[in-house]
């Protein structure tokens, strides 16, 4: 399990996890159990994953899962080994299968168990300011800081010498060694994830986590929300600037350095030591490689290989950028 918060309601007999499901399925599957719901990669002979673009091809012929969720035109990509479960649209059968498992993930209320740290045996512990809260299953290391109006709630862990500003809001978050939070962030929070089923939209459910790793420094008005089937993850000695949005599954690699007012949609994935200017947008399901330079208000659509400088929209190679542009 990816969230070592969310309670996981399995396993399930196949049969009845379609069943509950609304999942029309022709095949005569034996009633195995299914223990979780997990990504192409992290899928074991026990598990159901889901598989819907071709893209992830290389992970769908690799994968263990004994079942997978996805379309006539995509099973024959899938091993032998994996039973398929056709369907018109994997993405909403799988937001129904997650939400199955783990009822509790899909919303985000506020946070009815908080208490007054001054009330909590972290009172003598940590240094705070005025109006802090803290929820239930929450762990706080050495010589930390939590600022005026915060609200650490239910399921987070703190490590040693952490600074939370004021006005922040934590939930179903990692937090390392040495990390940074500054002023009015919001972190763990559920995803912009659903999807158009007919006359309404089907949450999905977000049972990741964030990690933010050790040494890391988070600006004033950053929002990272937690991951979907996957966590959302910080690497070590990387700062983000003021107002950035890092949306689920994004993982940001280690050195990094990103300007204000950034956007990354869902699922991609930065390597070290890259360099990001203000304003710049990054499309979802990307991969960006080492050593890369993005220059501020950038629009990337397309994987970027290590050592690259690109700019403008879409972004491009920032030599031939300059000349298209004399």
């Amino acid at each position: 399990m990816i969230n070592p918060f969310f309670k996981n309601h399995g396993p399930y007999k196949i049969d009845k996890l379609l069943k509950l499901s609304d999942i029309n399925n022709n095949e005569n599957f034996f009633k195995t159990k299914i223990i979780d719901i997990k990504n192409l990669i992290t899928a074991t002979n026990d598990d159901i994953s889901f598989f819907h673009s071709k893209k992830y091809e290389s992970f769908a012929f690799k994968t263990k899962a004994f079942f997978c969720v996805t379309t006539s035109k995509l099973s024959h990509l899938l091993p032998l080994t994996c039973n398929k479960i056709i369907v018109d649209n994997v993405l909403i059968a799988t937001a129904k299968i997650t939400k199955i498992f783990y009822p509790n993930s899909v919303t985000d209320d506020f946070d009815s168990s908080v208490k007054d740290i001054s009330k909590t045996i972290f009172k003598k512990k940590v240094k705070f300011g005025k109006n802090v809260l803290i929820g239930k299953n929450v762990k706080i290391g050495k010589n930390c800081l939590i600022g005026h109006n915060s609200i650490v709630e239910s399921n987070v862990i703190i490590g040693d010498n952490c600074s939370i500003g004021s006005n922040v809001i934590i939930r179903n978050t990692i937090l390392k060694k040495g990390v940074s939070i500054l002023d009015g962030c919001v972190i763990g929070k559920k995803g912009f994830g659903f999807f158009p089923d007919k006359e309404k939209n089907f949450r999905y459910p977000h049972i990741g986590i964030v990690i933010i790793n050790d040494n890391t420094e988070i600006g004033c008005g950053t929002i990272i929300d937690r991951g979907s089937l996957s966590n959302t993850i910080i690497g070590k000695n990387t700062y983000l600037d003021n107002q950035i949005h890092i949306a689920h599954n994004n993982k940001i690699g280690d050195n990094c350095i990103i300007a204000g007012q950034v956007g990354f949609a869902g699922s991609s994935t930065l390597g070290n030591n890259v360099m990001i200017g203000g304003q710049a947008g990054i499309s979802g399901h990307l991969k960006i490689g080492n050593n890369v330079q993005i220059a501020g208000g950038s629009g990337v659509i397309k994987n970027i290989s290590d050592n690259s400088r690109v700019m403008g929209y879409p972004a491009k190679d920032f030599r031939q950028f300059i000349k298209d542009n004399k």
